[in-house]
Formats: C-alpha cells, sequence, structure tokens
C-alpha cells in the first residue's frame, strides 16, 4: 500500500511541478504568431526515451557532476524521481495544453474583440472554454509519470520504503520470481489507468459539447 501511495505522491508532485511552468508556456507559444521550429522541439522531446533522460539526470545529479559541489545531493531520493518525471511530462503537456489553447483563441477571439470585449474578457473566455482540455492534459501527464520506470529506477535507486514506486517494484518482482506481487501491483497500476482513461473520455466529451 505505502508503494502504491508513493508512486501517486511523487507522480501527482512531478505534474503540479510540470504545470507551473507548462501551462503559462503553452499560453505564451499560443500568443506568438511564428512558433514553428518551437513546435517541432517540443514535439520531438514528447518522444525521448525515459532510460536517456534518467541517465542525463544520473550524469547530473551524482557525486561527480556538475551539481556536487554545490552541495546539492538528491540522487535517489523521491525528489530526483520528481524532477526527472516533471522534466519528462513536460514537453507532453506543453504540446497537448498549447493545441486546446490555440484552438480556444482561433475560435473566440477574434469574434469576441469583434463584439467589443476588452483582453481581459477574452482572456476569462479562453480559460473558461479551454479549462477541460487543460485539465485533460494535466491529467494525461499524470498518466504518463505514473507510469514512467527509467527515470524512477535510475535517479530513484528503487529503495524499498523509500524511493520503491509501483513499477520499480514491479520490475523487482518479476526479478526475483515473485510474481505474484509483480501481479497485483500491475492490476492496480492497470486499474489506475483505466480509471484516467474514462475521466479522459468524459472531459473530451465535455470539451466537445462545449
Amino acid at each position: 500500500m505505502a508503494t502504491i501511495l508513493r508512486s501517486i505522491y511523487v507522480s501527482g508532485t512531478a505534474t503540479l511541478l510540470a504545470t507551473t511552468w507548462g501551462i503559462p508556456t503553452s499560453y505564451i507559444l499560443t500568443l506568438k504568431r511564428r512558433v514553428g521550429i518551437v513546435e517541432a522541439i517540443i514535439e520531438s522531446l514528447v518522444g525521448v526515451p525515459t532510460v536517456l533522460l534518467g541517465l542525463l539526470l544520473y550524469l547530473l545529479l551524482s557525486s561527480s557532476g556538475p551539481l556536487a559541489p554545490l552541495g546539492i545531493r538528491l540522487l535517489y531520493t523521491p525528489q530526483a524521481i520528481v524532477l526527472g518525471e516533471a522534466i519528462l511530462i513536460t514537453p507532453l503537456m506543453i504540446s497537448t495544453t498549447y493545441r486546446v489553447l490555440k484552438n480556444t483563441v482561433v475560435t473566440y477571439s477574434e469574434l469576441a474583440l469583434s463584439l467589443g470585449a476588452s483582453k481581459t474578457q477574452v482572456m476569462t473566455l479562453i480559460i473558461k472554454e479551454s479549462l477541460p482540455g487543460v485539465v485533460a492534459s494535466i491529467i494525461m501527464s499524470f498518466s504518463r509519470a505514473l507510469g514512467e520506470l527509467g527515470i524512477a529506477m535510475m535517479v530513484g535507486g528503487n529503495i524499498s520504503g523509500y524511493t520503491r514506486v509501483m513499477t520499480t517494484a514491479i520490475a523487482l518482482g518479476v526479478a526475483r520470481g515473485d510474481f505474484e506481487e509483480a501481479i497485483v501491483l500491475g492490476l492496480v497500476l492497470l486499474t489506475i489507468m483505466v480509471v484516467i482513461s474514462i475521466t479522459l473520455k468524459l472531459l473530451n466529451k465535455v470539451y466537445s459539447i462545449g
């Protein structure tokens, strides 16, 4: 149970962290006219291999890394996993949120301005109309973080009672031949993913109707 709660806590914290810079970045990109290159870079980062990102973070956070002289010791801590997952899901969050905001801006902003709405009113309208899509983007990012293995294993170390999350516990269970625990955790993870998928479907339905 502790492993499950730790997984939700770590992935939830990573999602909140990514939201603090991902959503504002998406909105800023929406206001810009020429973002083709930036958009292409972000899209390419969505599919970055997690083991590569995990390796880079390991080198950054290790005792011989560039942050060591500053006294920063995050390797093999939950905070390292949070940081890694936040970085991992940021491109996904920016990409999906940008599409939602862009469609909303194109649909409503010019019409609202032509009807005499102020910029503040237009911004309020954009936020209101795009909210279901933005929430769906955040939930999707949380799902991505929750199912992540490479980063959690490399910078978390899979330490029992400290950095072990569901994905690393499943991998360890299979390696040890403890399939019962691995299957139970796998079913829990699958259940959470199904609930997230259903929630996304409902949000998309609300967004489409709205």
